[in-house]
């Protein structure tokens, strides 16, 4: 199996166990160069980021989720999304083009495959996919719950997901779906 065909498995499985809804968020963060079995940030790989992207993004169109791809440290984490989701939760646009070397491969691929994309510097995501220790938590809703799933690894990058669920309130009488 080809690694954009593997990242569309991960990423489907992901939002069907995380039972993401249609206009819902899912932030994905990624190093090519985690995926090369390199040092992260050592190698950044355009034709990588494109094919994985690719690869999450058609998963996350089947199902209606927006994607929000996570820039590197560079650019201090923030994310590339499309201007309607961006639109929809009311964030903030700033201004970057990410570029393989300064976002990553990742981020740059989703700039260029978005019809409409902006960077924002902070979500509120549903989900995520972290995709060789790019630390995504900082953009995940509260409450967030580890989601196994069958692919660990995206070539020599670990795999480590997470769904969110609203936080649960009240005492002893409190009564929760």
């Amino acid at each position: 199996m080809d690694i954009k065909e593997k990242a569309y498995g991960a990423a489907k499985e992901l939002i069907e166990l995380a039972h993401l809804k249609e206009g819902r968020l899912l932030v994905v963060g990624c190093s090519t160069s985690e995926v090369m079995g390199k040092k992260l940030g050592t190698y950044s790989n355009p034709e990588l980021g494109r094919e994985l992207f690719e690869g999450i993004y058609r998963a996350a169109a089947e199902a209606g989720v927006y994607v929000a791809a996570q820039c590197c440290e560079h650019l201090n984490r923030a994310l590339i999304i499309e201007r309607e989701a961006c639109e929809k939760y009311g964030y903030d646009e700033v201004c970057v083009i990410p570029q393989p070397k300064a976002g990553g491969s990742f981020a740059a691929a989703a700039y260029a495959v978005f019809k409409d994309p902006v960077a924002v510097e902070h979500i509120s995501a549903h989900a995520g996919m972290d995709i060789g220790d790019t630390l995504i938590g900082m953009h995940l809703k509260e409450v967030a719950v580890p989601v196994r799933l069958s692919v660990n690894m995206l070539g020599e990058a670990r795999v480590i997901c997470a769904m969110t669920r609203p936080k649960y309130i009240g005492g002893a009488r409190a009564v929760y779906e």
